[in-house]
């Protein structure tokens, strides 16, 4: 997203030949997006910076405008939840922490008393198919903060560039493995094919690190200790006396992960979808999908540097709802086998995009399809075992459990998404502020003098924070925001 600000530091400083700022160079914009539906015409969303609206009147104006022409919202709808926006940036650090914080995105935003379409297009969209949560358990403090940096990038303000990009390739290719050689220039080793399966802890700190391989069993010792894998794979790590010595690290069992994997599918033919990412509303898998041909230098340059001559484009798509049932076998995703879950994807996209006459997908195109590998089945038809990339989400109440990048044991630090950071989502956004978090904290640990690495907060609006700075006295107070209508008159 163009509003992260701590990756792209970082991108900016890997280098890559023939780019001037790096991996980031390699970022392109997608300049659309397409909002497709069954039965109903879809709409497709261009990404235009903007600097405006300047005021609150003209902000509410421009909003209210743009939601009510690219959806079919009747326009009491729109405004009420423009109004609520507006609520929450103008709402306190205080508020948004001590209120928000425990209010479901869902009851922010009154979904009970509005239209089907108010909830599925408005409501759930972000939830739903970006973070693969519910709005009935995510937190408004959370979206709200999205919705925030999202309409302000869009604007052109506080943005690292478009709202969205690609790599213009592989992400191997065109990012990790060129971060990969950067690193071990600088001296740093990489051992792989290890499994960490215990930390031990020795006079309150970490005394050694108990690693997996094939060839068995061993500890590895060290000064510092950084814990950088995701929630479910930290909190396995945890003994007993790890507990004792931080009681806040036993909250990580409170934090909840959803599912969101995918699969991608390979056609002769480069499809003209969309210029960007395609989000199928009506979809009961909540899928979305990027036809990558188109960045990675067109089909005949896929053809003859990725595919096998014959196959020109990758159509890559995301599940984010793995409980409910689908449309052609009528069962879940995590009840179904690899092929039928293909097939179900394809019939869904298809009943979406075909749904005009005109067949943007067609069956012939379809040459082969892989799936994530981190699903692992079981044998038979009886659906997924396991899943090895789950996603953090941020329920409601959830930051009291995220833990900062120091633990109380002093020489072991976190550096993760789950670590309380501006953006509060599963990110590598998230998981790289969390990193240089931890980065200051062992050099303060270790007395160093060596300059700390710059982190990055969320854009905040200048605009706001007179607004912000009145709301603050008015929390104090017990008293609601003063832009806070209540309850909706109607629905």
């Amino acid at each position: 997203a163009g509003f992260y600000q701590n990756i792209p530091d970082t991108m900016r400083r890997i280098p890559f030949r023939g780019n001037a700022h790096g991996v980031f160079d390699n970022l392109i914009p997608a300049p659309s997006a397409r909002y497709s539906r069954v039965g109903r015409a879809d709409f497709n969303l261009e990404y235009a910076p903007d600097t405006r609206p300047g005021t609150l009147d003209a902000f509410r104006e421009a909003l209210t405008g743009w939601i009510e022409l690219s959806t079919y919202l009747p326009p009491q709808e729109a405004a009420y939840f423009v109004e609520r926006l507006i609520v929450f940036f103008s709402s306190c650090d205080a508020r948004r922490f001590g209120e928000w914080e425990h209010t479901t995105w869902w009851k922010f935003v009154a979904a009970d008393r509005f239209s089907e379409e108010y909830r599925r297009v408005l409501v759930n969209s972000v939830t739903r198919f970006l973070l693969a949560a519910r709005a009935k358990e995510s937190g408004a403090r959370t979206i709200g903060q999205l919705w925030e940096a999202s309409l302000y990038n869009q604007m052109g303000r506080g943005s690292n560039g478009p709202f969205d990009r690609i790599l213009n390739g592989p992400t191997n290719e065109a990012w990790i493995d060129p971060w990969v050689a950067h690193l071990r220039r600088l001296g740093v080793r990489f051992r792989l094919g290890c499994d960490v399966k215990r930390l031990h802890l020795r006079s309150g700190r970490i005394a050694s690190a108990e690693v997996a391989t094939r060839r068995g069993r061993h500890s590895v010792e060290a000064d510092w200790y950084v814990c950088a894998v995701p929630v479910e794979k930290a909190r396995r790590l945890w003994t007993k006396e790890i507990l004792a010595a931080d009681r806040r690290l036993g909250r990580l069992d409170r934090l909840v992960t959803r599912w969101q994997n995918g699969l991608q599918f390979y056609l002769r033919e480069e499809t003209e979808i969309s210029h960007g990412h395609v989000l199928y509303e009506d979809s009961p898998w909540a899928l979305s999908s990027i036809s990558q041909a188109q960045f990675w230098g067109g089909p005949k340059r896929f053809a003859s540097r990725y595919g096998n001559g014959v196959v020109k484009e990758c159509l890559s798509v995301d599940i984010s709802d793995f409980s409910e049932p689908g449309i052609l076998y009528h069962r879940p995703a995590r009840s179904l086998p690899p092929r039928q879950i293909a097939r179900e994807c394809w019939a869904q996209m298809k009943a979406s995009l075909n749904d005009t006459g005109h067949e943007e997908l067609r069956d012939e195109l379809l040459v082969s399809w892989t799936i994530d590998p981190g699903l692992l089945f079981n044998a038979g038809s009886r659906g997924i075992k396991r899943n090895e990339d789950p996603l953090l989400i941020s329920t409601v109440g959830a930051w009291s459990n995220r833990p900062t990048a120091a633990t109380a044991v002093p020489n072991l630090f976190l550096a993760a998404d789950y670590v309380r950071v501006s953006i509060d989502t599963a990110t590598m956004e998230g998981a790289n502020h969390a990193a240089r978090l931890a980065t200051n904290a062992i050099l303060r640990a270790a007395g160093s003098h060596a300059d700390h690495a710059r982190s990055y907060d969320l854009y905040k609006p200048p605009e706001w924070e007179p607004f912000r700075a009145a709301d603050a006295e008015l929390y104090a107070r017990g008293r609601p925001n003063s832009f806070d209508p209540g309850p909706p008159p109607f629905g």
